[in-house]
């Protein structure tokens, strides 16, 4: 269960808002600074997962750099503290405005994903008077075993550079003198939890594709296995911190690399998403013709991701544990929002505590691409950030009925 420290405060914050345990996040925090100290590996969080300020102020105060995929993205890190030249930019599809941006701010490398764009970026370069350093995402071809739309390694999907183009790449990046080439990136995927055997099958994989760079005279500074671990959504609370030791420690066993060539990581939902709840009350309970609707504040404007992927998420009902001590009997709902869509569940045929109206609710496991994906959808205003050791600062449910 949510461990909150004063429910009777927690349940008078205005709902729907995105919760986040400080304390869960700074040990997560704390726990890859220690692995990336131990082991030389080093850490760029993914942005693109949660880009709220005060985590992001949070990792760049413990020495982590920055994973960016658009302009506004790499503006952003540095406001959060972030060093530039710990500021990686990648994505398929970079603007020229973006590539500016990037240059402007002085950013650490472009990750590249495409022979068009390596020409694009050297232009830019060249008419700024400028050298772009680049790194080339390399696509290894294999399998993570995951979601189809959150694999990314494969020869299908959009992402990298494949073997075919690996000559004319490296021709491209070495003889350009507009180009410093830095080294390769790979990443094949999110939501990884077999996380010994295929994170070995990548090391596997890049030791052989560095290796025929390099015997072609192409020098690898730096190589970047992207991110991609997998968290535990069925129960967060007995796996609060994803299986850093084990990633860490494979990478470290088994990816070959001289003491001169750096080695970095990219984690996103790993870092963020046991960390944020998607808290929000209950608004009307309705008995349908085959199934009970537990009717909910938020909305798939809210978290997108059961809507989009059909995720899974953890639900609670909060107020029956905190105020009822977990008497109540259990039910079956359809856990749904407001948003007039149909795709608007967040979780079918879910066995919670009997519920009533006005319960608090927590959608666990939504630190990573929850806040981050929302829209207006319905005209309907972004869950604003709560924070664990601040519930005292957040805004107040409003009391229509205060004068009765």
């Amino acid at each position: 269960m949510l461990n909150i420290a004063d429910f009777e405060i927690f349940k008078k914050v205005a709902t729907p808002f995105y919760y986040y345990d400080i304390d869960l996040f700074e040990k997560t925090a704390d726990k890859v600074a220690e692995l990336s100290a131990r082991t030389g590996i080093k850490v760029h969080f993914s942005v693109k997962a949660n880009s709220d300020r005060r985590l992001n102020d949070i990792l760049s105060s413990k020495g982590l750099g920055a994973d960016c995929v658009s302009g506004d993205e790499i503006e952003f890190a540095v406001t959060c503290g972030y060093a530039p030249k710990d500021i990686f930019f990648a994505g398929v599809g970079k603007t020229d405005k973006e590539i500016c941006q990037a240059f402007q701010v002085g950013i650490g490398a472009f990750v590249v994903e495409s022979l068009e764009e390596i020409q694009i970026i050297s232009d830019i370069a060249r008419r700024l008077g400028r050298k772009a350093t680049i790194s080339l995402r390399i696509n290894p071809n294999i399998d993570p075993h995951t979601h189809h739309y959150i694999t990314t390694g494969l020869y299908e999907d959009k992402f990298g550079i494949s073997d075919r183009s690996f000559d004319e790449a490296a021709a491209m990046v070495t003889t350009d003198p507009n180009i410093d080439f830095y080294g390769l990136q790979f990443h094949i995927g999110s939501q990884i939890l077999e996380v010994a055997d295929i994170i070995k099958l990548e090391c596997e994989k890049v030791n052989d594709i560095v290796s025929r760079f390099e015997s072609n005279g192409v020098m690898i500074r730096n190589i970047d296995l992207g991110g991609g671990l997998g968290i535990d959504y069925d129960d967060p609370d007995s796996n609060p911190i994803a299986d850093f030791e084990t990633w860490f420690m494979t990478i470290h066993n088994n990816l070959r690399h001289r003491p001169d060539q750096t080695v970095h990581i990219e984690p996103g939902r790993s870092l963020v998403a046991q960390c944020g709840s998607l808290i929000t009350q209950v608004l009307y309970v309705k008995k349908g013709e085959n199934r009970n609707f537990l009717m909910v504040d938020a909305g798939m404007n809210d978290l997108i991701r059961p809507a989009l992927y059909g995720s899974y998420h953890k639900i609670e009902n909060l107020s029956a544990h905190y105020e009822d001590n977990d008497t109540r009997e259990n039910r079956v709902y359809d856990v749904v929002g407001p948003v007039c869509e149909s795709a608007d569940t967040f979780g079918k045929e879910r066995l919670l505590a009997k519920s009533r109206r006005g319960d608090m609710i927590a959608i666990r496991s939504a630190g990573a691409y929850g806040s981050v994906m929302a829209s207006r959808y319905n005209m309907r205003p972004f869950a604003p950030a709560v924070y664990s050791d601040r519930v005292n600062e957040a805004r107040r449910r409003k009391d229509y009925f205060a004068g009765e």
